[in-house]
């Protein structure tokens, strides 16, 4: 019987997860549930849509909710919400705050006996195993990541916030030194500026004063004061035609050593390159969701990240079959 997947958020990472629900044929999806009028929504394959406000009636016609709120102001309320109802996988990503939300969910899950994952995605979610393997195997390393190039949604909302800017992208770009002299197999040191510079595509209101907004870009703090940033003013049609994707990836590498005197280097990469950077977090989700479900009929109850996940539970094929085919 497949498993019955719901989706609670309808943006760009719910479509996501609706198409990637159809390349996994163990899976069904039951409904996307919304904020917004259900009749306004209209999904890419057909997907029934439901009021959020009626998803505790879902609670024994779904498996696992996959949650697509943002980190900032959704997920911390919607997570802990559903995992009363649900076994619940979100996409939390603000890394200083993971812990918080870990908590914040667990009592509800292990009292509902539910099973929580959070923080699924690329990172957290891939790149912390890439970390976890790479660190476990070589304990004399030091880990880098490198974000990009891609573009980063936080940083564009930031910029299309300031007073004169219609419209935005921002592209995170590691920088090519700094990539090569880790790939090289050195342990350096770096700024936040060494390793990153940011690159600003801004669409001016009318009669804006464009050394404003790129003064306010470029000394906003935690943003991009830090950085060396490139801030370029064109047309909202460019905008469209050139940068109306989602791209992103990077790059997790330790460098490590081994031997009596650690005379023998070693170089560790885990690499990705995104056309749709939510499209990829959505089948990472969806994946997450089959662990979910299988962790949660062998009575693993509470809070659980990638971390905590046996591979073997992420994948559509059996244990055994795994270990012929991979292993």
């Amino acid at each position: 019987m497949p498993i019955r997947i719901g989706i609670y958020g309808y943006g760009n990472l719910g479509k996501g997860v609706e198409l990637a629900i159809k390349q996994n044929d163990d899976m069904r999806c039951v409904g996307v549930f919304t904020r917004r009028a259900p009749e306004s929504v209209q999904t890419l394959t057909g997907v029934p849509v439901y009021s959020a406000d009626d998803v505790a009636d879902f609670a024994d016609k779904i498996d696992v909710m996959i949650i697509c709120g943002g980190s900032s102001t959704d997920l911390p309320k919607q997570t802990p919400f559903l995992a009363q109802y649900f076994n619940v996988v979100d996409s939390f990503d603000t890394h200083a705050k993971i812990t918080q939300h870990l908590q914040n969910v667990q009592g509800v899950a292990e009292k509902s006996q539910k099973t929580a994952m959070i923080s699924v995605g690329w990172d957290p979610g891939m790149f912390s195993l890439a970390r976890a393997y790479s660190g476990a195997i070589l304990p004399q390393g030091k880990d880098y990541t490198f974000w990009g190039k891609g573009v980063s949604q936080g940083h564009s909302d930031a910029i299309r916030r300031i007073e004169g800017v219609a419209d935005a992208k921002q592209y995170t770009i590691p920088v090519e030194a700094a990539l090569n002299r880790v790939r090289n197999g050195e342990t350096p040191n770096f700024t936040v500026r060494e390793k990153h510079q940011r690159e600003c595509f801004v669409v001016l209101k009318e009669g804006a004063d464009a050394a404003a907004v790129e003064k306010a870009i470029k000394t906003m703090p935690h943003y991009f004061d830090e950085y060396d940033t490139t801030v370029h003013f064109i047309s909202q049609e460019e905008l469209n035609e050139k940068h109306g994707g989602l791209p992103h990836g990077g790059s997790v590498i330790r460098n490590g050593v081994t031997g009596k005197d650690g005379e023998n280097k070693h170089v560790i990469e885990y690499r990705i390159q995104l056309d749709s950077n939510a499209e990829f977090t959505s089948s990472v989700l969806v994946a997450c969701a089959r662990a979910t479900y299988r962790m949660n009929n062998e009575g693993v109850f509470g809070c659980k990240t990638m971390l905590d996940v046996p591979p073997v539970y992420l994948m559509k094929i059996t244990r055994e079959e795994a270990i012929q085919q991979l292993l």
